[in-house]
């Protein structure tokens, strides 16, 4: 037994001493080689502490043992321990230059990860001098050379950036990532990682400070699974977010959503299929009007790697997801896609458009075409050679929200803020905030609440205000008119109107909105109800309120009422009179002839009588030019 123990043994030495014999190597020195195939061993076993560690005693019996430096030099990159890698592969190059070409591409790699640009431009460049090189590795090398060419001179024109730590109110010892705020920025959501763990934070914002952030809720965090890479509607009552390994999951990493119910929250659901597959979906980021929902994915169809795809709300559910196409997706990653508030302005990062190395934030803007522009890099240093990702903004698009592990905060990841340079905002947008209650009992109201874009008839936001506040918040882009109608079964409904056309509002818009009950004697300005100075055509934009009007005379099919029309004191009082009548005549003419009886509609015109305010402004002259309705049977 001993004896064929050892004749193994000295089989598996004469093995190694011809195996090493037979490899042509740059050292003759046999422990050097020991050490070398050891450390190959390792490398198979992926026990790469240990194979740097052979690798180092190979080196050091032979400090001119090329091989050996290479391959030390290529663990060190798979590592990310980029700057020995660095200096491992130079050795080899100073050893012997043509030794194997790859260096130069693993090179410039490494150098274009540690910002070193110029040099690893003319590594790549040395790349390509070498003739049969593979497709994909040419396709790398010219990529990594178009990084190195932006980065130049992105280092030479750099942006505005001074980023501020949140504090400990938000940050702490742990990771701290993927901020999102509210359109009014009252609340904050964020990742916090504790032991590998991910669950939500928030934090709410009271007298222009940031509170202590607080554990979300336990009907979304769970302690077995991670939750993170969220988005939150502007109201703050809907949250998208990933869920990982989830036993009601369809893949590793689904969507959620959860809607919050009081202070706290709903248990969520996945949007399972077409949004959900076997494969990885996440990283959710929804619309303004919550109908459009931007994700990444892997699932095939896409450029390459994760893209970006989206999903729109229809009738019948989400919709089969739509890739957003190369001018956002290319054959390597992008991930973190973050939709504005105005729904024309697309932040996202990626590592395949040029930037300084790994992945940067990029910004495509909506074309007229209805198509996503080619991106724009932020800029340096806003990205760096390192990753950047995860960036979100606030309504106003002024300050944008990131997170970095290399800003010396307060340990891990922490969350950040900065005032985003001019050129790289969004398009102005503002919200409306309202209190929904009943005019005789003040209670809160939960009301169907719907904005409508005067131009295209088109509404751009419909929900509900909250059950337990009557509270509703929507955010609108300027340059628009918008009509705001609320209503409830049993009550009047409510009009208003916002012009965002040609100004940009300084505040947002507050309302306290009081429902009357359906009594005899009630009434309704329709504040969307438009004619031309000193015409009774009625205009295209106030098709959207007369549909109101119908819908609720259609609800209601007992109610009669009187259209009552009015103008301010400017002119001639017959002219005056005569014009009220006759715009109070034209939405009747128009009610009649879309199936309403005319049996249950009257019209009378009051001219200057009954102002609203004293014609002392053209402000309070534009109240007192009004359409009415009022009831006058039940």
């Amino acid at each position: 037994m001993m004896r064929k123990l050892f004749l193994l043994v000295l089989m598996l030495l004469i093995t190694v001493d011809i195996y090493a014999q037979q490899q042509r190597y740059t050292t003759t020195d046999k422990e050097a080689i020991k050490f070398y195939a050891l450390a190959n061993q390792s490398v198979d076993e992926h026990l790469y502490d240990a194979a740097i560690g052979q690798l180092q005693k190979a080196i050091k019996e032979d400090d001119k043992f090329v091989e050996a430096h290479f391959l030390l030099a290529d663990i060190y990159r798979l590592k990310r321990n980029n700057k020995p890698a660095i200096q491992e592969f130079l050795r080899v190059i100073a050893l012997d230059p043509d030794f194997n070409r790859a260096v130069y591409l693993k090179i410039g790699d490494c150098e274009v990860s540690e910002a070193q640009y110029p040099e690893a431009q003319r590594h790549l460049e040395t790349y390509l001098t070498y003739p049969n090189i593979i497709p994909q590795n040419i396709a790398y090398a010219q990529k990594l050379i178009s990084d190195c060419k932006f980065s130049i001179q992105a280092q030479l024109h750099p942006v505005a950036f001074t980023p501020i730590n949140m504090g400990p109110e938000i940050n702490t010892v742990n990771d701290e990532y993927l901020p999102v705020a509210t359109a009014d920025e009252s609340t904050l959501i964020f990742t916090r990682k504790i032991d590998n763990n991910e669950d939500f934070y928030k934090s709410d914002r009271q007298n222009g400070a940031w509170k202590t952030a607080t554990y979300l809720s336990d009907a979304i965090n769970t302690p077995r699974y991670n939750e993170g890479a969220q988005s939150i509607s502007q109201d703050g009552k809907y949250l998208f977010f990933t869920g990982c390994n989830r036993p009601d999951g369809m893949g590793r990493c689904d969507i959620y959503i959860a809607r919050k119910k009081g202070d706290d929250w709903d248990k969520p659901f996945s949007l399972s299929a077409p949004v959900n597959t076997t494969g990885w979906e996440a990283q959710p980021s929804i619309s303004a009007d919550g109908r459009t929902l931007y994700f990444v994915s892997n699932r095939r169809g896409g450029y390459g790697g994760y893209d970006i795809w989206k999903s729109t709300l229809t009738a019948k559910g989400w919709g089969q997801p739509e890739n957003l196409g190369p001018n956002i997706n290319t054959p390597y990653d992008e991930q973190s896609p973050f939709i504005h508030p105005d729904d024309s302005t697309f932040y996202f990062c990626s590592n395949g458009w040029p930037g300084m190395g790994n992945k940067d934030i990029f910004v495509s803007r909506l074309g007229k075409d209805g198509k996503w522009q080619k991106p724009e890099n932020l800029g340096y240093p806003i990205n760096s050679s390192g990753d950047e990702n995860g960036l979100t903004l606030t309504a106003n698009g002024s300050y944008a929200f990131f997170s970095s592990n290399n800003l010396k905060g307060y340990g891990g990841y922490d969350i950040y803020t900065f005032e985003l340079p001019q050129n790289l905002r969004p398009n102005s947008v503002t919200y409306v905030k309202g209190i929904v209650s009943d005019i005789k009992t003040t209670a809160p109201l939960e009301a169907a609440v719907e904005i409508i874009d005067l131009q295209k008839n088109l509404p751009v936001y419909q929900d509900y205000s909250s059950t337990e506040k009557g509270e509703f918040l929507a955010t609108l882009t300027t340059g628009k008119n918008y009509g705001l109608n609320i209503s409830k079964p049993g009550y009047l409904f409510y009009s208003d109107n916002f012009s965002l056309v040609g100004h940009k509002p300084k505040m947002a818009f507050n309302i306290a909105v009081a429902l009357s009950p359906i009594e005899v004697g009630n009434k309704v300005v329709l504040k969307n109800i438009f004619f031309d100075t000193n015409k009774y055509d009625l205009e295209d934009e106030s098709k959207a309120e007369l549909q109101k009007l119908i819908d609720f005379l259609t609800l209601n099919p007992g109610l009669k009422i009187e259209i009552s029309g009015y103008t301010d004191n400017v002119g001639n009082d017959n002219t005056n009179q005569v014009l009220s009548e006759n715009r109070a005549k034209a939405v009747y003419q128009y009610l009649v002839a879309k199936g309403i009886n005319a049996s249950r509609l009257v019209y009378k015109g009051y001219g200057k009588a009954e102002p609203l305010a004293p014609n002392t402004s053209d402000e309070n002259r534009s109240k007192n030019r009004r359409t009415e309705f009022k009831i006058i049977g039940k």
